[in-house]
Parts: structure tokens; C-alpha cells; sequence
């Protein structure tokens, strides 16, 4: 996975099943490439995250 195709997938540019499109955004959660990313998509992944569907997978403090 790589920024490029996790923000297609998200975007529904590319074809994908659900647990695909979770992926992709545990990936921008991951990288946190999410956070420099317009306002959307940081309030969608805290959104996911606040709901367990993704989670924050450092010890480091990030603004969400």
C-alpha cells in the first residue's frame, strides 16, 4: 500500500471491498499522512478510530 492507492481506494477510484478501504485508511492512520491531508479526511479517521474501526498504532501522542 502506498499513499497513492489509499486515497484511490478511499475515493472509490479504484474498485474495492470494504475491509480494503479500512485498510487504506489504517495506512494513511499509520503513516499519518492523514493529518496533513485535507480536513475530511482527518475528521473520518478520527471518526473510525473514535468507533474502533481503526486505531492509532503508536505510543507518540498525535492531535486528533
Amino acid at each position: 500500500m502506498d499513499t497513492f492507492t489509499a486515497i484511490s481506494l478511499i475515493e472509490g477510484i479504484e474498485e474495492a471491498e470494504e475491509l480494503e478501504i479500512i485498510e487504506a485508511w489504517q495506512y494513511l492512520i499509520d503513516t499519518g499522512v492523514v493529518w496533513s491531508l485535507q480536513g475530511s479526511y482527518g475528521r473520518m479517521a478520527h471518526d473510525l478510530i473514535a468507533t474502533g474501526v481503526c486505531y492509532i498504532n503508536n505510543s507518540e501522542d498525535i492531535a486528533i
